[in-house]
């Protein structure tokens, strides 16, 4: 009887040392996931404050191509609209919103160097050929910060989808929730269409 006493209390003590060096993921992973979305929010708000200055070189040198400017100042605008907060991660309905906006500026973007190929005097630009590598630059370090975004959702969500994280969201953190992380939309996945 003794001993089975014992093998009960090495049991719970394993248990309880299981979930006292496991107790603190959760917490430390969410917040893990609240740094990198804040990451990923500060190179949209970088690449929204250059783009004003990326339409005002451009409007001075292709004054008759206003459609496409307008198009990216709309999506800037609508982008702007948008605030997401991290709390908001973990509803697909605005996540999915927001990175509709995300996308337009994206296409609208792509849609203004489409216009960059037809006139060489733009692109000789020295001005313009600095926005545009800034432009550029930023939209690597958004591609960086996604990266780093989804790798530490896959965490967060992997910790209170298996044992013990599971347990232990479910009895000391029950308010978390798996969070929403990137997809590409269909037009996202096609290769762009370059004709010169």
């Amino acid at each position: 009887m003794k001993a089975f006493l014992i093998g009960i209390g090495v049991i719970i003590l394993a248990f309880l040392a299981l979930i006292f060096t496991n107790i603190n993921n959760v917490p430390t992973l969410d917040e893990n996931v609240k740094a990198k979305w804040s990451q990923v929010q500060n190179q949209y708000k970088r690449r929204a404050d250059l783009i004003p200055n990326l339409v005002s070189t451009v409007k001075g040198y292709a004054e008759h191509e206003k459609s496409t400017l307008t198009e990216v100042t709309n999506a800037r605008a609508n982008v702007g609209k948008l605030n997401l907060t991290p709390e908001m991660l973990s509803n697909p309905a605005l996540f999915n919103q927001f990175e509709k906006a995300q996308g337009a500026l994206s296409s609208a973007l792509s849609r203004l160097m489409l216009v960059v190929e037809k006139y060489p005097d733009l692109k000789a630009n020295k001005n313009f050929i600095a926005l545009q590598s800034q432009l550029e630059g930023t939209e690597n370090r958004i591609a960086v910060a996604r990266k780093d975004y989804i790798e530490t959702v896959r965490v967060y969500n992997l910790e209170l989808r298996t044992f013990p994280g599971k347990i232990i969201a479910s009895i000391f953190y029950p308010e978390a929730k798996i969070k929403e992380t990137f997809t590409a939309t269909q037009q996202e996945q096609e290769a762009p269409k370059v004709q010169f």
